[in-house]
């Protein structure tokens, strides 16, 4: 990846989790009712950044991953413990993926170094899931 282009990635990473919206906005911009979001926290599927004096700061991924839960739990009936699971999982592959990444390129510099002519096949272009989304994972990588 160029230096250009990992310089943007991290800028608009950083804009993503910059907490700036107050409950009553974040709650406006996804749709849902302050308390929900309350309920979100106490059930561990959201965790907004605190100011020194306590208050809640929702990120634009916040924003993201309430609207997330709110099209499984109303679209497609999926519970909040399932939804939680979802979640943690999700994350889980995403740890897998830049992990693995890692070991990629780990692997293809040793090749290199000892002048190898085999070639690596990357992981995800020989499989690719119907579940895969980009939102977190572009994130991630």
């Amino acid at each position: 990846m160029s230096d250009r282009r990992e310089q943007t990635e991290n800028e608009r990473t950083r804009t993503e989790e910059r907490a700036v919206y107050i409950i009553s906005v974040a709650a406006e911009l996804s749709g849902v009712h302050p308390q929900t979001l309350r309920m979100y926290e106490r059930r561990g599927l959201l965790a907004p950044k605190r100011t020194s004096g306590n208050t809640r700061r929702y990120s634009e991924r916040d924003i993201a991953r309430i609207q997330m839960i709110q099209e499984l739990t109303q679209r497609d009936g999926v519970s909040l413990a399932g939804v939680k699971l979802f979640i943690e999982m999700r994350e889980q592959l995403a740890q897998m993926r830049r992990r693995t990444e890692e070991l990629e390129r780990e692997l293809l510099e040793q090749m290199r170094r000892r002048g190898s002519g085999a070639e690596i096949v990357p992981l995800r272009s020989v499989r690719s899931w119907p579940w895969g989304g980009d939102e977190e994972e572009d994130a991630a990588t």
